[in-house]
């Protein structure tokens, strides 16, 4: 199942298909409470998509067949056993994906000449990915974080690798010498090397970066390139050799440190607009101005979300499967706000106080 969706990825996701392209939503559940209604839910959505395509005209009985099987591989490739909050699938002719994320999403079925990204991207800005470069003399591996969680990337040739004839950090360590590794050519070079390969993952996926490593290994990091001058340094050596416990232990207090800064910060923001008349709140304010493009600033509570249903003029509060009502139009408007260039935050519940979990800074 796929986590991280880069800029390549999203834009890949969004050309059109041949008709039908098959997106299926679905609430999951983390392990306990719920997690027992996931198979039998995922069963009767994929029931639903099968039946929409067996119904449907426009799809020829070639292409019915090529997108039931995909769906059926995509269902082989599901692990309900580490799932998140929502599952998405997409399938169309000769392809299919699938999606775990950390934000719960409608049940839904859609067919149409595209896959249905919405959910995606809010998702993505929901849970502020960011990487981790945890550097030893010997070794360097990045880690994608997100919400919860950092994992394994190996992208961009890493873990990084490099062999020293005796070379023994832990005898190193017990006589006190550790710092002398990082003196020589050798070990300079090879973060030099560090430093270009994490340039071009920048490149390829801007995220905020935190290095972790020895003082003297994020000192040297720092003289042989540039990447780690605008990182957070976070001095905690073995990492590189660790596994996602250990580097997950380390980042998450200062993730939770920024978090609490950031939540902060935007409100700041917010009543700093309120004096110059920028301000935006409520779903039907914000949903006019994403669309007009005037929101530089969105701020979204992480439990926030609303059924409503569009009667043309206003957006009007709904209940789940009432015809037309759209149940996830927070993330219509999180990703409506990405596409014209807007800051989206999201910050803990209670944080936007009376604003109802949504308020926004417009450019004019």
């Amino acid at each position: 199942m796929e986590h991280a969706l880069s800029p390549a990825t999203l834009a890949e996701l969004r050309r059109p298909r041949p008709y039908p392209a098959v997106s299926v939503l679905t609430p999951t559940h983390r392990r306990g409470s719920g997690s027992d209604q996931d198979p039998v839910r995922l069963r009767n959505v994929l029931a639903e998509a099968r039946k929409r395509l067996e119904a449907d005209p426009a799809v020829t009985r070639e292409r019915r067949a090529d997108v039931d099987a995909q769906l059926d591989r995509a269902l082989a490739e599901v692990d309900l056993a580490h799932a998140e909050d929502g599952l998405v699938i997409f399938a169309a002719p000769g392809e299919h994906q699938v999606w775990s994320l950390a934000r719960s999403v409608p049940e839904r079925v859609v067919l149409a000449d595209t896959f249905l990204t919405r959910n995606l991207v809010a998702a993505q800005a929901a849970e502020r990915p960011f990487w981790v470069l945890s550097v030893s003399a010997d070794q360097v591996t990045l880690w994608s974080g997100g919400v919860d969680r950092v994992v394994e990337e190996h992208a961009g040739g890493f873990p990084l690798t490099r062999s020293r004839p005796n070379f023994d950090a832990e005898r190193q360590e017990r006589i006190g010498d550790l710092p002398s590794t990082f003196r020589d050519e050798g070990t300079r070079q090879f973060l030099r090397e560090a430093d270009t390969a994490m340039a071009a993952v920048l490149r390829e996926q801007p995220r905020p970066l935190y290095v972790t490593g020895e003082r003297a290994a994020l000192s040297l990091l720092d003289e042989a390139g540039t990447v780690a001058r605008g990182a957070v340094h976070v001095g905690h050596g073995g990492l590189a050799h660790s596994g996602p416990e250990a580097v997950w232990g380390a980042i998450r207090p200062v993730l939770e440190a920024e978090e609490s800064k950031d939540a902060h910060s935007v409100v700041e923001e917010l009543t700093s607009a309120r004096g110059h008349r920028t301000f935006a709140a409520g779903l039907d304010e914000l949903w006019l101005s994403a669309r007009e493009g005037r929101v530089r600033l969105l701020a979204v509570e992480d439990g926030f979300r609303a059924v409503v249903r569009d009667d043309g003029d206003h957006l009007v509060p709904a209940e789940p499967g009432d015809l037309d009502a759209r149940d996830d139009i927070v993330d219509e408007i999180v990703e409506q706000c990405l596409e014209t260039g807007a800051q989206v935050r999201f910050v803990p519940d209670g944080t936007l106080g009376e604003e109802d979990g949504i308020a926004g800074v417009l450019r004019f």
